[in-house]
């Protein structure tokens, strides 16, 4: 048993660390990939799957000419997919937050109307215009 751990040396632990990065990176470079290739949406279903199945049978050249033949178009397809997801957030940021611009139901809205006019900040016709607003919508 002694003799095993007497063999792995400094050397040894070093080039394992070292496998299991390339290997990790390896893993990121093909999700990478995939994730471009499945998110681009003028590449057809065809063209996918011939990418996919050449990256399964010659990995590595496959990569490197994916990212040469593709890799200018892949920061902005990025870009766009980040602004969309932003857009889509901040929409449902809007939409679900209290007094966001649809913040509160029509009869808060009202309510806060009527407090308005009690209060002498909005005259009648004010009042009469932004209620017919808030039940037109």
């Amino acid at each position: 048993m002694n003799v095993i751990f007497a063999e792995f040396t400094l050397g040894h632990a070093l080039l394992t660390v070292l496998s299991i990065f390339f290997f990790v990176v390896w893993i990121w470079i093909l999700i990478v990939i995939l994730t471009d290739m499945f998110g681009d949406h003028d590449l057809s279903g065809v063209a996918k799957a011939a990418w996919v199945f050449v990256l399964i049978f010659i990995p590595f050249l496959s990569a490197l000419v994916y990212l040469i033949a593709r890799g200018n178009g892949m920061a902005g397809r990025a870009a766009k997919r980040q602004a969309e997801a932003q857009k889509a957030f901040e929409s449902y940021v809007r939409q679900a937050a209290p007094g966001g611009s649809s913040g509160g139901s029509s009869a808060d809205e009202l309510h806060k109307l009527s407090d308005l006019k009690a209060k002498g900040a909005i005259t009648d016709a004010e009042f009469e215009s932004a209620k017919a607003k808030v039940l037109s919508s």
